[in-house]
């Protein structure tokens, strides 16, 4: 799966969503501008010591991304879809964009692709949610339908045994 952040904003949502990333296979691209430098400590804090073991790519803009990955299934996440994320067909090769914090994704980019637009559902008098939230349960969705490929999917306990 690849996870497309379009002008991110806030450098501790970008972090999580990178520790999100690493902890799934999830490729991460960065679409420019973004309102902070990858070097920067909150970065780093909330992807923890991940970040150096993120699949990462920037893109100065759109276009660049496209030409790079030619052919890309890009989902559009955002508040303003009629097709609900749980609705959607994911491939394990599909991007999942997702906009910058203060506006989303730019509406030009949605109407061009209005059938892959899709949203999570939440009250009405809710803007949006947490950018890393979004990424998270959409992510996981599209890897549940993939059936993990890949993901551990049992774990140990560190001083007892399961029953």
């Amino acid at each position: 799966m690849h996870i497309i952040l379009h002008q991110p904003e806030i450098p501790a949502n970008t972090g999580n969503i990178g520790r999100t990333c690493v902890a799934t296979g999830t490729a991460l691209h960065l679409i420019e501008p973004l309102g902070f430098h990858l070097d920067e400590k909150s970065i780093r804090r909330a992807g923890m010591d991940y970040w150096e073991k993120l699949d990462v790519t920037r893109y100065m803009n759109v276009q660049e991304f496209h030409e790079k990955n030619p052919g890309a299934k890009i989902w559009y996440a955002t508040t303003k879809a009629k097709r609900l994320y749980t609705e959607a067909a994911f491939s394990p090769n599909d991007y999942i964009m997702f906009g910058k914090e203060s506006a989303g994704i730019p509406e030009e980019l949605l109407v061009e692709n209005e059938e892959t637009c899709i949203r999570i559902p939440m009250l009405s008098e809710i803007r949006s949610l947490n950018l890393s939230n979004a990424v998270a349960i959409v992510l996981y969705e599209a890897l549940r339908q993939n059936e993990f490929i890949g993901m551990q999917m049992e774990g140990e306990l560190h001083r007892l045994v399961w029953g």
